[in-house]
C-alpha cells in the first residue's frame, strides 16, 4: 500500500491517530473527517454496509463526491475509519478489581459495540484494524484486566484475542439467528427428523433429539434460547482455563 501521507502509515491509520490533518482550503471547508465518518455510520446503521458509497455519503452531507476524496482516498479507508469510530466504547470503561469480573466487563463492552453496529462484523480484521485507536484502546483495557496474572505478555495477548473472537462469534450467531426469523422446521418436520436422527445412528445427538432437544419446535432458536447462555458459558470456560493455568503456575 502506497504511503500517501508522508507518515509511513496507511491513510486510515494516519487520519485515525490525528497524524494527517484535514484540508484547510478549498470548496469543502465545511467537511471534517469526523463528519464524513459519522454520516457513513448513519447510513450503515440504517441500510447496511453495502449502502455506504462515497456518493451516498457526499449526498447526505450536501457535498460533491469529489469533495470527499480530498479527505478520504476511497471507500476502503472510509470503512476502516467507520470501524474505528463504531468500536470506541472501551474508552470510558472502569474495570472491577477482580480480574475475572474485569474480563467479563471488558468482553461485555466489546459485545455491546458489535451489537450496536453489527455491520462492523462484515469488515475484515487485519494489520490495519488492530492498530486503529479503538482496537489499541480495547487491547490495552483487556491487558489491564489481566495485569495481576503471572501470564507472559504474549500469553495475555493470546488470551484477549481468544476472548474477543468468542465475543465476535456469538454476535455473528445472534445476528444470523435474528435474520433467519421464523422457524424453518415445523413440529411435523421435527418429528420426521427424529425418525432419521436416531440414538442408534447418532448415539449422542439422537438421544437429544428423542428428548425433544436440538431442534426447537414452534419458535425460532433465537426466541427459545438466544445466545446469552452460550455466550456466558463460553466466557466462563475461557476464564476458568486462565484461572487453572494461573493456579498451576503459582504452585510451581
Amino acid at each position: 500500500m502506497a504511503d500517501t501521507t508522508g507518515t509511513g502509515l496507511p491513510q486510515a491509520l494516519a487520519i485515525a491517530w490525528g497524524l494527517q490533518e484535514a484540508p484547510q482550503r478549498g470548496p469543502a471547508r465545511g467537511l471534517t473527517h469526523a463528519r464524513i465518518v459519522a454520516a457513513a455510520i448513519e447510513i450503515a446503521d440504517a441500510e447496511g454496509l453495502g449502502a455506504v458509497t462515497m456518493q451516498a455519503v457526499a449526498k447526505s452531507l450536501g457535498f460533491t463526491t469529489m469533495s470527499l476524496y480530498r479527505y478520504v482516498s476511497g471507500k476502503d479507508d472510509l470503512v476502516r475509519l467507520m470501524q474505528d469510530a463504531a468500536l470506541t466504547s472501551a474508552e470510558a470503561v472502569e474495570l472491577p478489581a477482580d480480574w475475572r469480573e474485569a474480563l467479563r466487563t471488558w468482553a461485555g463492552t466489546i459485545r455491546d459495540a458489535y451489537r450496536a453496529h453489527p455491520w462492523v462484523l462484515e469488515i475484515p480484521r487485519g494489520q490495519v484494524s488492530v492498530l486503529m485507536p479503538a482496537s489499541v484502546r480495547a487491547a490495552d483495557l483487556g491487558l489491564a484486566a489481566l495485569s495481576g496474572l503471572t501470564l507472559a505478555d504474549d500469553e495475555k495477548i493470546a488470551a484477549i484475542l481468544l476472548i474477543s473472537q468468542h465475543v465476535v462469534s456469538m454476535v455473528e450467531l445472534e445476528r444470523s439467528l435474528a435474520a433467519e426469523g421464523s422457524p424453518v422446521v415445523t413440529p411435523e418436520g421435527a418429528e420426521a427428523l427424529r425418525g432419521v436422527i436416531t440414538p442408534e445412528r447418532f448415539p449422542h445427538v439422537g438421544r437429544l433429539m428423542a428428548d425433544g432437544g436440538y431442534v426447537v419446535n414452534g419458535e425460532s432458536m433465537a426466541e427459545a434460547e438466544g445466545v446469552d447462555a452460550e455466550y456466558d458459558f463460553g466466557l466462563d470456560l475461557l476464564i476458568a482455563g486462565l484461572e487453572a493455568l494461573e493456579n498451576r503456575r503459582r504452585r510451581t
